[in-house]
């Protein structure tokens, strides 16, 4: 998990130092009347063609996307990019809140501005992490396509070695005491992103603590968008993010039996580096290929021919 931690690090300090302008604030206010703090970017030039809402890793700001929501917006999309309730700019972590509460209340409200912004654009779907997680409770039938990043399984079994017990004991363990210490769960403290609110830190621990993880949740209530969503998934697994390995991916794409799904395999060493991890594929450094090859994806997927790369082809 130190690798992870500190690819969290080295990411977010790459963050603060060169933000990506282009956007504009677009408060999203969800069914139950919370105000989301959330960014919209738009073309520069050009008619919108598609939308893309992307939704968040656990703990992690929407600023953190901001240079990959410009570009999929240079190629014609409109991105709407939300804080869940109780992070970054949605509230504080001692906002009442849960990991449902999360899909929803705060991705179906999102999803619905941005429809209502765009109604006649395809709507597509970016998770990363926990975005991934979380897209089986948003209004599935209403997005042409879904495209997760480093998304897995949070069950304490698809790990192995030292990750396996380190995940035993975060669930079992470690995540309820410090949320009764706290009242929250301190990310910040522990130099993990921002601090996340009690509800949803114990319900992500008694999902992480079940086989079917989010799957229970699912299970209990019909299947709900898991079962339901029968459009184009694709899942990148990194071959070295110890927060979503490969065998974890797997099995959250398991939860969608229904979805056209394929499982992409991203190795460092591929794209000339020793480390990818969790974060990585949202920084400017893997514009190409990685971001090149998710909008054109994405871009199919929306019905469109893909839009050149502008910086590939001045090169």
């Amino acid at each position: 998990m130190a690798a992870a931690r500190d690819s969290l690090s080295r990411t977010m300090s790459a963050r603060t130092t060169s933000p990506e302008g282009g956007s504009r604030p677009h408060p999203v206010t969800t069914a139950d009347g919370h105000v989301l703090a959330a960014d919209l970017f738009l073309p520069s030039s050009g008619a919108v063609t598609h939308a893309v809402l992307i939704a968040p890793a656990m703990a992690v700001s929407r600023r953190y996307y901001r240079a990959f929501a410009a570009y999929l917006a240079e190629g014609g999309a409109a991105v709407l990019v939300p804080d869940y309730r109780g992070v970054g700019g949605s509230g504080n972590a001692r906002t009442p809140s849960t990991l449902v509460t999360w899909g929803e209340q705060d991705l179906r409200a999102s999803a619905a501005a941005l429809r209502a912004l765009h109604p006649d654009a395809p709507l597509l779907y970016v998770g990363h992490s926990a975005g991934g997680q979380l897209f089986g409770l948003a209004e599935v039938e209403t997005f042409a396509g879904v495209l997760l990043v480093a998304s897995g399984s949070g069950y304490w079994g698809h790990y192995a070695g030292t990750a396996r017990l380190a995940m035993w004991t975060l669930w079992h363990l470690a995540m309820p005491l410090a949320v009764w210490l706290w009242g929250y769960l301190p990310m910040q403290r522990f130099r993990q992103g921002e601090d996340v609110p009690k509800g949803v830190a114990l319900q992500w621990a008694r999902w992480g603590r079940h086989p079917r993880y989010v799957g229970a949740h699912a299970d209990a209530n019909g299947g709900l968008g898991y079962a339901g969503f029968t459009g184009p998934l694709r899942s990148y697994a990194i071959a070295d993010d110890s927060y979503a390995p490969p065998r974890a991916v797997a099995a959250l794409v398991a939860l969608y039996p229904n979805a056209a799904s394929e499982v992409c395999a991203l190795e460092p060493a591929a794209l000339g580096v020793t480390h990818l991890g969790h974060f990585a594929f949202f920084l400017r450094a893997f514009r190409d290929p990685l971001w090149i090859d998710a909008r054109a994806w994405l871009q199919a997927r929306a019905g469109l021919e893909p839009v050149a790369d502008e910086r590939s082809t001045a090169g």
